[in-house]
């Protein structure tokens, strides 16, 4: 076939398929250029998914009548000028495609109306020819509405899901842009059904309790609060801070107020309903984002007890544009590094907003991905943030009794423990307990047995420097985020309470009584904790006096592997001597270790090895930082107290003071809980004090 240039109603085609790929992006487009038009309110309503009818109707300031036919056309837009407006983009549309896409392959009716202006003008377009150019009577505002998605590609409409899997990506379209911009008011109608509204008030944890439920968004934790007091009302806007209470009751919609929107030109719209909490003030106009060099960071993020089991919960905005960015997911992701369970993922929403000329969001037509400046600055900004307010508000999960609740109640009874006084030391050189016992805990800790790992230095975050964050920037040179400067507490902001060893129960659980009731602390998961801050401090001085401690054998181990992962130990033996061991191959399908980590000094070296072979073979998938994160993990397992050992009295006060100096006491490595909590309300109730 002769190279020939293509039809315009088949390149008008392909270029569609770049930018609609379902009705949740025409939802997008269409949405976005509302808030870029200045609405105030949005309404989404759509029929069988989409797919027969798709309708975006704001009260923003309209198009006028003798550039609505413009509007429609490819590359015409109202946002850019020349081309160095690309590098300080603050709106959302600025290609000019999105109307011409959605025309070419559909039924639309794009009908508008501009203030001060006596009526609108009504465009039809059907599948990229204009069949209908008139006046229209409207209030003030856009109306675009779309029908037949498709209608003139089968081959495209046979790819999309059934109505209601469609009908739930735009719903989930709709919360995004309603929590990113909770001072709009917005409606979504699927059917003639309201199915979500948002009350326009500006408050992002009201938009919270009505997405995710209120239980579920009591447990969301506030992310750097401090944000510049400028109303957001374009992307790249930074939004003031709204307040976190979710005590109001949720208003329910009147049926008249389903369609906000009145039909007649110039119609009054229906009143806003009372306004609740901290609103933002209207900006008209473009607004600015952050500082030159500034990452702001904010939102909200879910504490420990609030997980999902894939990261499709996380929401990201960039300059209060959502976008799908595998690299900040996963400065999310590993801000819980050790804190959640292996498998389970955090929700949050997050906002990162910074100078437009350190982002391009000139990517991809659908303008989902963009690329940074400096990606290692927004990286780090993301992950310190997010770390820092999770670490902050970490608490003791607490043990319900009967149906009560969990919460712990105020009691009119004082629980007395001897824990008020200081902490009684334990000095070993006193007693009778055996050199083994003492090296099981203090394993690897070298010459200053009272002190496991030393304070951070305020040079440092007062958090895990994760093992598996290879994008994260040295921590001597912190970006700027929300809250300041890095200003993370020191340990004892952190700690644990003051607690009173008790017993042991089950050979497996200390019990122990601190100022709000009896804890429980699983001993196995308690020292894996210990070991991993040991560890982690050890690998901070990686190459000082106070480095790694490694545990040099009399007789090296001669390890076979078999010839089926020779290759992958050999592969990855600057892992595991990274973490301690000192490995060769010795060839074929042997290794020789000359030394292992001292935190397994007093461990069967050879059974341990052969579980972390065991765990290279079961991560495969896993390079670099990661797969050390993996193997440092298993080697604390395999190092820690065990399920069913009895300790002394001794031990299990010195593995309680020892969790107490951990940064992050309340999780093992793995994110399980290390104690539960039984409150003296708790209590009380059970016994039927109260």
């Amino acid at each position: 076939m002769a190279i020939q240039l293509l039809s315009q109603d088949v390149a008008a085609k392909i270029a569609a398929g770049e930018v609609v790929e379902r009705p949740a992006n025409v939802a997008k487009e269409l949405i976005e250029n509302s808030l870029d038009a200045g609405a105030t309110e949005v309404q989404v309503e759509i029929r069988e998914g989409g797919r027969r009818l798709l309708q975006v109707t704001d009260d923003g300031h309209g198009i006028p009548a003798a550039e609505l036919p413009l509007a429609a056309q490819r590359h015409a837009t109202s946002k850019l000028d020349s081309a160095a407006d690309l590098d300080r983009i603050t709106s959302f549309g600025f290609r000019g495609e999105a109307l011409y896409s959605i025309a070419a392959v559909s039924q639309m009716t794009l009908k508008s109306r501009r203030s001060g202006d006596e009526s609108g003008a009504e465009l039809r377009i059907e599948g990229g020819k204009v069949t209908r150019d008139q006046p229209a009577g409207l209030p003030v505002g856009t109306v675009v509405t779309v029908e037949n998605i498709f209608f003139n590609t089968p081959a495209r409409r046979k790819f999309l899901r059934r109505p209601a899997t469609e009908a739930g990506n735009i719903a989930a379209i709709v919360q995004r842009y309603a929590l990113a911009y909770p001072d709009c008011r917005f409606k979504f109608v699927s059917d003639g059904k309201l199915s979500f509204f948002t009350e326009g008030a500006g408050r992002t944890d009201e938009v919270l309790a009505k997405i995710y439920g209120r239980e579920n968004a009591q447990l969301m934790i506030g992310v750097g609060r401090s944000r510049p007091e400028s109303g957001a009302r374009h992307a790249g806007a930074a939004v003031s801070d709204e307040a976190d209470t979710l005590s109001q009751p949720e208003r329910q919609p009147q049926e008249d107020e389903i369609n906000f929107m009145p039909d007649a030109a110039g119609g009054p719209a229906p009143a806003s309903p009372p306004v609740v909490g901290h609103t933002l003030p209207r900006q008209t106009g473009r607004a600015t984002s952050a500082h030159s060099g500034a990452v702001l960071v904010s939102g909200y993020v879910s504490s420990l007890t609030l997980t999902r089991p894939t990261r499709a919960q996380i929401n990201l905005f960039i300059n209060r544009r959502y976008v799908e960015d595998r690299s900040l997911t996963h400065a999310v992701v590993q801000a819980y590094h050790t804190l959640l369970p292996v498998g389970r993922f955090p929700m949050a929403v997050l906002f990162v907003d910074l100078d437009p000329s350190e982002v391009d969001v000139n990517v991809h037509p659908r303008k989902t991905e963009v690329r940074f400046v400096d990606p290692n600055k927004v990286f780090s900004a993301v992950q310190r943030t997010v770390r820092r307010a999770v670490i902050d508000s970490a608490g003791v999960p607490t043990v319900g009794l009967g149906e009560e609740s969990v919460r712990p109640a105020e009691s009119h009874a004082s629980w007395h423990s001897a824990d008020s006084a200081p902490q009684e030391q334990v000095h070993l050189q006193q007693t009778g307990w055996s050199a083994r016992r003492h090296a099981i805990l203090n394993a690897g800790v070298g010459r200053q047995p009272e002190m496991p790992f030393e304070p951070p230095s305020v040079d440092h975050p007062a958090v895990d420097p994760p093992l598996d964050a290879p994008n994260t920037p040295p921590a001597d040179s912190p970006p700027q985020t929300a809250a300041g400067p890095d200003t993370s507490p020191h340990p004892d902001e952190q700690a644990l309470p003051p607690l009173r060893v008790v017993g042991q129960a089950g050979a497996t659980y200390v019990v122990a009584e601190g100022p709000e009731g009896l804890y429980l602390i699983d001993q196995h998961a308690a020292h894996e904790r210990i070991l991993y801050e040991k560890f982690m401090a050890q690998r901070q001085n990686r190459g000082t006096a106070g480095g790694l401690a490694r545990q040099g054998l009399l007789t090296p181990i001669t390890l076979h592997v078999g010839d089926s992962r020779a290759g992958l130990v050999a592969q990855h033996l600057h892992a595991l001597n990274a973490i301690g061991f000192d490995a060769e191959h010795f060839g074929g399908d042997t290794f020789l270790v000359r030394s292992v980590p001292g935190i397994l000094s007093n461990q069967d070296s050879e059974r341990a090895l052969d579980e972390i072979v065991q765990g290279l073979a079961e991560s495969r998938d896993l390079v670099g930082e990661e797969l050390e994160a993996r193997l440092v993990k298993m080697v604390c397992k395999r190092a820690s107290i065990k399920a069913g050992q009895i300790l002394s009295d001794i031990e299990m006060k010195e593995l309680v003071r020892q969790l107490e100096r951990c940064r992050a006491p309340r999780t093992c490595p793995h994110g399980r809980p290390t104690m539960l909590k039984l409150s003296a309300g708790e209590l009380e109730r059970a016994f039927k004090r109260t």
